[in-house]
């Protein structure tokens, strides 16, 4: 068995730290693609577009191998950095966490930025709620309608509900089965000689 879960928001997240006048206000959500960062990020700009800064990072994909760490005109690694450390030590993925900086007139120093960026993308992770996803694999199956009864027991038996499904003469059914289930999954349809089984 291997693992084939991953942790990301259940829904959009809020959080503040305050450092020396200056405010750090984090906005935490879950997303699936880099134009759904797109949309957030353009979104937080327009509305606190009299902010200084936007620092943000997120990580994207089951096996977190899509991430982008961004100051947004901050000294380097004192922004995006902090911010993607947190989403690392927090074990999440499909994530996105912006910082909205508020200059308050004093510098804090490299230092207390980076600290000051971590702890608000922190706050915001805190007052999120993480979910437990699990890693899928999608097929298709297609068969002539006679098969029909052997292939809904096997979904039955894997307690899968189809996605989407047409049953004429000849018949085609999507389904989604956890990664650590497909290929039993697969050699079950294979099994069945008159089904033909593609990954989506």
């Amino acid at each position: 068995m291997f693992d084939d879960t991953y942790r990301t928001l259940g829904g959009p997240a809020e959080g503040l730290y305050k450092e020396k006048g200056s405010k750090f206000l984090a906005f935490a959500y879950p997303v699936r693609t880099a134009d759904e960062v797109k949309t957030h990020l353009e979104r937080l700009r327009k509305e606190y577009f009299d902010a200084r800064h936007h620092c943000h990072a997120y990580i994207l994909g089951p096996t977190k191998d899509a991430w982008r760490a961004n100051d947004d005109g901050e000294p380097s690694g004192t922004g995006g950095r902090p911010i993607y450390g947190q989403l690392l030590s927090a074990d999440l993925t499909d994530t996105i966490i912006v910082v909205v900086r508020y200059f308050g007139g004093i510098l804090l120093g490299a230092s207390g930025l980076a600290n000051a960026y971590k702890t608000a993308a922190r706050d915001a992770i805190d007052h999120a709620t993480i979910v437990e996803k699990t890693i899928d694999v999608r097929y298709r199956l297609f068969f002539e309608y006679a098969a029909m009864n052997d292939v809904m027991r096997i979904v039955k038996d894997f307690g899968l509900k189809p996605e989407s499904q047409l049953f004429d003469l000849d018949c085609r059914l999507d389904l989604s089965v956890r990664q650590s289930e497909s290929v039993r999954l697969y050699d079950a349809i294979t099994n069945l000689r008159t089904v033909r089984i593609e990954i989506l």
